[in-house]
């Protein structure tokens, strides 16, 4: 999967890919991750990229110019099945089903637009905008946070990511526990403290195992 962020703040995600599972992905060649800056799009002398909203209101709006000169100088440098997400509070709520259908949809390319201020035009997301996606009901300062969080939701999901293929099956919210969280875990000792751990883990009987993981889903 190819992961292109369009961002004011491109040094936001260097830690980001340097660690876990997310610079393995980069290393093995699972994944790319490339940043590209909107600011230096802008045909402002200034490299301006926010303008006063129409009609009034409070706070800046991200103008068209730079962010759809951005988007289009990262489609043309490969053609390939491609969507372009906008991480938006208005947009769809992400979750870890949405995950699976991005990871295992058409698209080898995510080109994520991280928008700041108080948004971005109107006329970006009617033309150029496949889908917007948002991490919750709330508002943040931009979409930096929600782009990685996509991005390691997703890169997970990913052929030879995860130590072991069944890891990401196993995990809450998959489709398997049918969108539930989590079933209780338990590790060594088997008795901490005069609390234990449930006898059936401990018998060695997989089918019942996982019946009992089943019945005790969060």
């Amino acid at each position: 999967m190819k992961f292109e962020i369009c961002t004011l703040f491109p040094e936001f995600f260097d830690s980001f890919k340097n660690h876990s599972i997310i610079k393995r992905a980069l290393d093995k060649e699972i994944i790319t991750i490339n940043c590209h800056n909107i600011r230096d799009f802008s045909i402002d002398k200034h490299h301006k990229v926010d303008d006063e909203p129409y009609g009034g209101g409070a706070g800046m709006l991200m103008t068209c110019q730079p962010i759809v000169d951005c988007l289009e100088h990262v489609l043309a440098l490969e053609e390939i099945p491609t969507k372009i997400i906008f991480l938006s509070p208005q947009g769809e709520v992400f979750n870890q089903i949405k995950a699976e259908e991005i990871s295992h949809g058409k698209h080898q390319r995510l080109i994520l637009l991280c928008g700041h201020y108080e948004g971005i035009d109107q006329r970006i997301i009617d033309g150029w905008i496949d889908e917007e996606i948002s991490i919750g009901n709330y508002i943040l300062t931009g979409g930096e946070l929600p782009a990685q969080i996509l991005v390691d939701a997703i890169t997970r999901l990913q052929s030879g990511a995860l130590g072991k293929e069944i890891s990401h099956e196993e995990e809450s919210f998959s489709k398997k526990f049918k969108g539930k969280k989590e079933y209780p875990q338990y590790t060594r000792p088997e008795n901490f403290r005069g609390k234990k751990v449930p006898e059936i883990l401990l018998s060695g009987h997989h089918a019942k195992i996982e019946d009992w993981k089943q019945d005790n889903l969060k």
